[in-house]
């Protein structure tokens, strides 16, 4: 196991970010309801890339999985620092589809329907999984399962729950959140919580 817990070393003295309070717990928080997502989800990749892909569950397992510890940071105020993630990491997804040069950001898209944005020099991180277990087991659908994607080094609403798709964009985009005036950078140990 990778442990990362240490990433808030590029960003801040803490590894709890300012404003926030550290919990056990796992609060839920979504948009809306937890949507039913098929038995045979694929994950489909597009935009500026050399390859297009839909990857089946087992295509993306066999891309190269990887468990890692790491911190999860909720916008709202709360910290679940030490979580196992497992799944693959976005630079191994990236590679595989061939990103071309003129790709700036990337949207991630959900079945229910939410967006949200990061420049790619943001998600080009080993830090940054699409995962599909959490703590060992299979992640539960009200944390995004079967497939959510983790961003430790942002606030938690720039890693998309249900994830269905990865749009890697020439110029960026508002997302779900940021639209209703979430920060575009969401950096917790600058607070950006808010545009």
């Amino acid at each position: 196991m990778r442990d990362v817990t240490d990433l808030y070393e590029s960003f801040g003295e803490d590894r709890l970010p300012p404003g926030q309070r550290e919990t056990s717990e796992f609060p839920v928080l979504s948009k809306g309801e937890t949507p039913s997502v098929p038995d045979d989800w694929t994950l489909e990749v597009w935009g500026a890339v050399d390859e297009p892909c839909s990857l089946s569950a087992a295509e993306l397992a066999d891309l190269g999985a990887e468990t890692q510890r790491q911190d999860f940071h909720c916008v709202t105020g709360w910290s679940r620092l030490g979580c196992v993630f497992t799944g693959v990491p976005f630079p191994t997804l990236a590679d595989h589809a061939g990103v071309q040069p003129s790709a700036t950001h990337v949207m991630f898209h959900a079945h229910d329907g939410y967006t949200t944005d990061l420049p790619l020099s943001a998600c080009d991180r080993r830090e940054v999984l699409f995962a599909w277990e959490l703590d060992g087991e299979p992640l539960p659908a009200d944390h995004g399962g079967p497939l959510r994607v983790v961003v430790p080094h942002r606030y938690a609403y720039k890693g998309a729950k249900w994830v269905s798709g990865v749009e890697f964009l020439t110029e960026p985009e508002r997302g779900y959140w940021e639209k209703r005036g979430y920060s575009q950078t969401a950096n917790p140990w600058n607070e950006e919580r808010y545009a």
